[in-house]
């Protein structure tokens, strides 16, 4: 693969990567900031990524099942990645999934509500399925 163009290291950088979750400041050496965007919206555009959240992009692959394009990983992992490793926010078990683990509750939670420590704004969903946050002090 030649590494000529800003897209293609980008897209050698992103499949080399054991992450899954990236924002345009992880590319940022490579370029400024609006070419990163331009070329991240490339590749959202043709399938190699996918879009969850303002500045936050996601491996894509096609589902066996449905043939539509999916995240690698379920929404609430990638959630959690994002903000642990990209946006620096400590995340906590949410009470329902320390009542489910306790045996106090038979209720399987969604892993949809994420228990986080301070103040997140940051709206994350794909797909008609988003991330709601439990602010825990």
């Amino acid at each position: 693969m030649s590494l000529n163009s800003l897209r293609s290291r980008m897209k050698y950088r992103i499949s080399r990567s054991k992450k899954t979750v990236f924002t345009p400041k992880d590319f940022l050496d490579l370029s400024d900031r609006d070419q990163v965007g331009r070329v991240l919206r490339q590749l959202v555009k043709d399938e190699s990524l996918i879009k969850f959240g303002q500045g936050l992009y996601a491996k894509a692959k096609r589902s066996s099942l449905t043939g539509k394009l999916i995240p690698i990983k379920p929404l609430p992992e990638l959630a959690v990645e994002a903000l642990r490793d990209k946006l620096k926010v400590k995340v906590v078990p949410a009470s329902d999934l320390e009542r489910y683990n306790s045996g106090q509750s038979t209720q399987v939670p969604t892993g949809r509500l994420i228990a986080v420590k301070g103040r997140v704004s940051r709206k994350m969903a794909y797909d008609g399925k988003s991330i709601k946050y439990q602010y825990v002090s």
